[in-house]
């Protein structure tokens, strides 16, 4: 026995709006810092570009992959319409962020053994400006990381980005008052080493789904042992637990009942349950007889 349920909204699309925003955002912030980091020499401003490049190629595919979702969800031969899309764009968002973390710490490196001049006055107003775009950002995209794994991973984008800038206004500062030279270099490391525990974080969970494994903070054990306490139950089988999308956890199950119970009354009863009590909202039952025999013969 099943249930169908209309087409959802995902969490991501429901913050569309704001995505797009910080998009253009970000864009028109980012060349302005290439172009000024080209311009003074400056390490920890083009580790800040590039930091914001992630974030426009990161904020792109996000909002590509929740335009995408939407209108896959109309395909019949997309039954789960293209929801996991959005949880791809999270996970190129965590290598895109691996890789310029990887690229500006060699960088960094090299200008220790060799640091170049730098410009620190426009280097100073341009990261001001990296910083007030990013600001806006990171409040456009607050609520929504809460929501959502594809937002998240922007959303820790423009928060490793806010702190670049606070990073390079400090570095812009100490160059100019001491003339130390290896302050941009300093930053524009620890700008990459900031980034990279979250990365992993990011990165995990959007695999975590991509491979269909349980949510973290689901048990799936209880299920199996609330959905077997259910009055008329007396066995629980091919049991699945998985994440479609950021806040969409999906169930499935087959449970066995007494003969002479009342199926329809175990079908409601375990919906309710899984919702109340698991968060689980979409579920899928079969409800089948203790004397039907076949369901041991699947092996996976």
């Amino acid at each position: 026995m099943g249930h169908e349920h209309g087409a959802p909204v995902s969490a991501g699309g429901r913050h569309r709006g704001r995505l797009a925003a910080a998009f253009l955002l970000i864009l028109v912030a980012f060349v302005i810092e290439v172009v000024a980091g080209l311009a003074t020499n400056s390490l920890a401003l083009l580790s800040d570009a590039g930091h914001l490049l992630t974030d426009v190629l990161g904020l792109g595919m996000a909002l590509a992959a929740i335009t995408a979702a939407a209108r896959g969800a109309a395909d019949p031969q997309r039954s789960f319409g293209l929801y996991r899309l959005e949880i791809l764009a999270a996970l190129a968002n965590a290598v895109l962020l691996v890789g310029v973390a990887a690229y500006v710490c060699w960088e960094a490196v090299q200008r220790f053994r060799d640091p170049p001049e730098v410009l620190a006055g426009p280097m100073l107003a341009v990261a001001v400006v990296g910083l007030a775009a990013n600001v806006v950002a990171f409040l456009l995209l607050r609520r929504g990381s809460r929501e959502s794994l594809n937002l998240r991973g922007a959303y820790l984008e423009v928060v490793a980005d806010t702190l670049g800038s606070v990073g390079v206004i400090v570095a812009a500062v100490v160059l100019a008052l001491t003339g130390w030279p290896y302050a941009d270099p300093a930053v524009a490391a620890a700008i990459g080493l900031f980034i990279l525990p979250r990365t992993w974080q990011l990165g995990r969970e959007a695999l975590r789904i991509l491979v269909q494994a349980a949510p973290e903070k689901i048990s799936v054990t209880q299920v199996r042992r609330d959905l077997a306490d259910l009055d008329g139950v007396v066995d629980v089988h091919d049991l699945h637990v998985w994440t479609l999308t950021s806040e969409m956890e999906v169930a499935s199950a087959h449970l066995m009942v007494r003969a002479g119970t009342e199926t329809h009354a175990v079908l409601d009863r375990a919906r309710s349950l899984l919702g109340e009590r698991h968060g689980i909202d979409h579920a899928t039952f079969q409800v089948e007889p203790d004397d039907h025999r076949g369901c041991d013969e699947i092996a996976w």
